[in-house]
């Protein structure tokens, strides 16, 4: 068995209608707007805030996430928001500075502050967009040194997060300095790959072999590509090469299906029992992020396992990281990839339905979910995507 078929809903019958999908994304705007308090920012959802302290600030499940798309929002033309969000951006980066969002017993890698998704380079990098300043910068640019050494590997915490920063810096900046920090990064992750094509990831008093996007070696390669001339020839060639190889090996085929488990040589089914189909963990998350070297078989295969499951029921929800919009990543992947308009016409299914799970979430809580990969924002992207054609992940594939 590929997944849990209970695990997941009946897709709705409900059209695609662009004007209907945009008039969602600003309720979901408006909604942000509404729900926002300059000093506390946005109310946590419970399981974003476990033992953590409030209010929640980091890129992932915090403050700086919503600020970044709903800026990210405006600039695409989807939603204009309301607030003063450079303002914003710099009051979360207070408040981090005041209390950062670390969990409460649980051991962290080191540094914790520098990481990107679940520390501070994520809400420096925002910050920084939003109101350049030198001494914003040079603050990033010291997390991103530091974080070189960092025994995570992976995206969230470790050297591939802040590599990831470091190229969108470059990028805006075009400072040498950028690719210097990027380079180094990619050095010391380099030579910390191990002779299979993989890492070892060191976290929460744990060691792992992770596959996928977050904890795993489908992310750190995403890291290392987005490097572009920065990364050596002969480097990309051997990271393209030998890491489909190993998806190749590692997946999980059944009748022209395919899956993949959370760690390498494990089953798919999870000590907990789970059979993962998202994009933290499973065939959306390795299609969505390999999907430019990922054997075109196994992408068809992945991707049609995850259209055939349909989308999540209500244990995961709409969301971009373990729910129905993180799912429907695959599909626009699929259609940059292939140039099949089936896949386009899949995603934007998915997109309606993830945008209904939000509409009758918020109704039963009497507001949103207020986070870019758990909460409502990060099915606004996805719906914008869908509109718009556009294939690239939230922040690991862009920053702009």
């Amino acid at each position: 068995m590929l997944y849990r078929p209970e695990a997941f809903e009946q897709l709705t019958d409900e059209p695609w209608r662009a004007d209907r999908v945009g008039h969602a994304i600003r309720s979901i705007v408006a909604d942000a707007d509404d729900a926002f308090d300059p000093d506390d920012f946005w109310p946590a959802d419970e399981w974003d805030g476990w033992r953590t302290p409030l209010p929640l600030k980091t890129l992932y499940v915090g403050a700086a996430g919503v600020i970044w798309s709903l800026d990210v929002l405006g600039q695409r033309g989807h939603a204009e928001s309301r607030l003063d969000l450079a303002s914003a951006g710099r009051r979360v980066l207070e408040r981090w500075r005041e209390t950062p969002d670390y969990m409460a017993g649980i051991e962290l890698p080191e540094p914790a502050a520098a990481g990107l998704l679940s520390g501070q380079s994520g809400i420096l990098t925002v910050a920084w967009r939003l109101e350049p300043s030198a001494e914003v910068a040079d603050e990033l640019l010291a997390r991103v040194r530091e974080n070189v050494s960092n025994d995570a590997n992976e995206l969230m915490w470790g050297a591939p997060g802040t590599m990831v920063a470091a190229r969108a810096m470059l990028d805006w900046t075009g400072e040498e300095r950028w690719a210097d920090a990027w380079r180094d990064s990619a050095d010391e992750l380099w030579r910390r790959r191990e002779p299979d094509g993989l890492w070892t990831q060191r976290l929460y008093g744990d060691s792992d072999r992770g596959l996928g996007p977050a904890h795993g070696v489908v992310g750190n390669v995403l890291a290392l590509l987005q490097g572009r001339e920065l990364l050596a020839h002969e480097r990309r060639a051997t990271l393209v090469t030998e890491t489909a190889a190993v998806l190749a090996r590692e997946a999980v085929l059944e009748d022209g299906l395919a899956n993949w488990p959370l760690r390498v040589g494990s089953d798919l089914a999870d000590d907990d029992g789970q059979i993962r189909l998202q994009w933290c963990a499973g065939a959306p998350g390795i299609v969505v992020s390999a999907a430019s070297y990922l054997d075109e078989e196994l992408l068809h295969a992945g991707a049609e396992l995850t259209w055939r499951a349909g989308p999540h029921g209500a244990e995961k929800g709409s969301s971009i990281c373990h729910g129905t919009a993180g799912s429907g990543y695959a599909f626009l992947k699929a259609f940059e990839r292939t140039g099949d308009e089936r896949w386009l016409e899949r995603a934007r299914r998915f997109a309606v339905h993830a945008l209904g799970q939000v509409e009758r979430a918020r109704a039963e809580r009497g507001h949103g979910r207020y986070s870019l990969w758990t909460g409502d924002v990060g099915v606004a992207l996805f719906a914008g995507d869908c509109i718009d054609g556009r294939s690239a992940y939230p922040v690991l594939d862009s920053f702009d």
